[in-house]
């Protein structure tokens, strides 16, 4: 068999496997993931880092969403307005710690896996030392994580 007969047997052979295998075009399916989010008066900011790394002030509002998205360019918002004075209205400053205003949205049906209803979305108000993470903010109003 000469080189060329031999060449094209290959590119055969190795477009079977590969369709098998199920390499080919990718399509776009994106990635069920929770983001992060700094909250203001208007609106969400997508977080440039973690939430194990952010250390807000009293009076910040993070905010976490469930979704699916290709990348954090199309990530989607939560879907309540940041709103502090709201969501802390009942737990008043305290000496030695602060307040940060929590919105927890699971999403929606279409981010849920197959056969999965998402909870509602929630608000909380953690009270936290003066040096705590919006990690650790959460970890204290949304056990166990």
């Amino acid at each position: 068999m000469g080189r060329a007969p031999r060449a094209t047997a290959l590119l055969v052979a190795l477009g079977a496997v590969l369709a098998v295998l199920g390499a080919g075009p990718a399509q776009a399916a994106g990635y069920r993931y929770w983001s992060f989010w700094e909250g203001s008066g208007s609106g969400w900011t997508y977080a440039t880092q973690g939430p194990s790394l952010v250390r807000p002030d009293d009076g910040a509002v993070e905010g976490f969403r469930f979704s699916v998205s290709e990348d954090s360019q199309d990530s989607a918002k939560p879907r309540r307005a940041p709103g502090f004075a709201e969501i802390c209205a009942d737990t008043p400053a305290k000496d030695g710690t602060k307040r940060i205003a929590l919105v927890i949205d699971p999403g929606t049906a279409s981010d849920a896996p197959a056969g999965e209803t998402p909870p509602a979305p929630r608000t909380a108000c953690a009270r936290v030392s003066p040096d705590a993470s919006a990690a650790e903010a959460l970890a204290a109003v949304a056990k166990p994580l």
